[in-house]
């Protein structure tokens, strides 16, 4: 499943990059890409995954990144 976000108040191209590398490591997560020109942020999950829980750990390792960047639907 492939789901797009748009992300606001994300400062930095190199905070973009590492909030890429970073959900692309997480378990369920087959690609994401993070774009700081477009303040948008797509997901793309193995099946079976649990979006919600998936996201949760997304938003988490996003809030250690770049703590004032918020991701909405």
């Amino acid at each position: 499943m492939k789901k797009n976000y748009k992300l606001i108040d994300l400062d930095c191209a190199n905070c973009a990059a590492k909030m890429e590398n970073g959900i692309k490591k997480l378990d369920g997560v087959k690609d994401a890409s993070v774009s700081f020109m477009a303040q948008r942020m797509t997901i793309e999950s193995e099946d079976g995954v649990d979006m919600d829980e998936l996201m949760q750990r997304v938003k988490k390792l996003c809030r250690r990144i770049e703590p004032d960047c918020e991701i909405v639907m």
